[in-house]
């Protein structure tokens, strides 16, 4: 780890719980609403544990931040969106919206070189709908270990153990939709009636 990155990893604790304590957050409420053990929050407040995408992505959901205030990405006054990636575990995570609270979006790209091949599941608060862009994408989620490419599409509730990662040797990417518990992706499709032709829509 270079110096500039050790030096944002260290910055995630204290910069955590000044959030939480702007919300007059526990660290047992902060705990029980993300699925994140106490002791996991409290070491990584203390900088003892290493900020990894699977505990910020339900932190920065659950405090209402963009995951770049936890990482403490420059601000910029300029109204464009500048999208900053974030790399962790072979994972390149580039934030589509910004807009704090309610669903997030996420692009990521995988790396097969950096991600672990063996399965780590995690579980915690919320639910998360994936697209696969291109490549293949491993899911195993509770007992099902799925295979996916390009265009196909699996949503789930996060308190189901998971974990994602590349089926082979090759990059994956993938949209990645998190919501609060009980929100859904809805996709609408329009169905063309027997007169009507795409080229009259």
């Amino acid at each position: 780890m270079d110096e500039q990155t050790a030096s944002t990893m260290a910055a995630v604790g204290p910069r955590l719980k000044g959030l939480r304590a702007q919300r007059s957050l526990s660290l047992t409420s902060l705990a029980e609403s993300t699925g994140i053990s106490l002791s996991t929050l409290s070491r990584l407040e203390s900088g003892q544990r290493r900020p990894t995408l699977e505990l910020l992505l339900p932190l920065a959901r659950e405090l209402r931040v963009d995951i770049g205030e936890l990482i403490g990405a420059p601000q910029t006054g300029d109204p464009r969106v500048h999208l900053k990636p974030v790399t962790r575990h072979g994972m390149t995570m580039l934030p589509l919206t910004r807009r704090a609270g309610a669903l997030q979006a996420y692009k990521l790209i995988i790396s097969p070189k950096m991600r672990p091949l063996e399965p780590e599941q995690a579980s915690h608060e919320g639910y998360e709908w994936i697209y696969v862009l291109d490549g293949r994408l491993r899911l195993v989620l509770g007992d099902n270990d799925l295979t996916m490419g390009p265009g196909e599409a699996a949503e789930f509730d996060t308190r189901t153990p998971h974990w994602f990662g590349n089926a082979d040797s090759d990059p994956v990417e993938i949209l990645s939709l998190l919501g609060h518990q009980g929100e859904r992706a809805h996709l609408r499709a329009r169905t063309i009636g027997p007169a009507e032709t795409p080229e009259a829509r």
